[in-house]
């Protein structure tokens, strides 16, 4: 799995209106300072969120953005496919795939699609609202120095 600064800034918007769901709209500006993006390329991210299904719009004074479905119904793996397209680290893995004549004997084959399987059993079980969570846990522990 590869996620591109795209898909590093659509986890990262989503995170952030997970953290601040059910507090009204965040705007670009907001979201843009906080996951330290560039507002221009943020927009385009939001609007692909926007496409998937992953985020509302407010227009006007006091519009923003916030999520569409509640944070513990968006999971991670959801994002970076929308976004970065499909988990796999070879096309080979997926099960449709007729491009190559030694997919049957083929050891590479099988070792991705073990890292495959893996990697979605983490990402397609957290949920944003899961790291929203642990981002304010972070937060709020204090730290000493001596």
């Amino acid at each position: 799995m590869r996620i591109t600064y795209r898909g590093d800034y659509a986890l990262r918007a989503v995170l952030d209106l997970a953290a601040h769901y059910n507090q009204g709209v965040v705007t670009i500006h907001q979201l843009a300072k906080r996951a330290d993006a560039p507002v221009k390329f943020l927009e385009q991210v939001l609007l692909d969120l926007k496409k998937g299904g992953f985020v509302e719009s407010k227009r006007g004074t006091n519009g923003g953005y916030l999520l569409s479905r509640h944070p513990k119904n968006i999971k991670m793996g959801e994002v970076v496919r929308f976004i970065d397209g499909p988990i796999e680290p070879i096309a080979c893995v997926e099960e449709r795939y007729s491009g190559c004549k030694s997919m049957p004997a083929c050891v590479l084959r099988k070792v991705c699609k073990e890292v495959a399987v893996a990697t979605s059993n983490i990402v397609d079980k957290v949920t944003f609202e899961d790291l929203a969570s642990q981002a304010k846990t972070g937060k709020k522990e204090a730290v000493y120095s001596i």
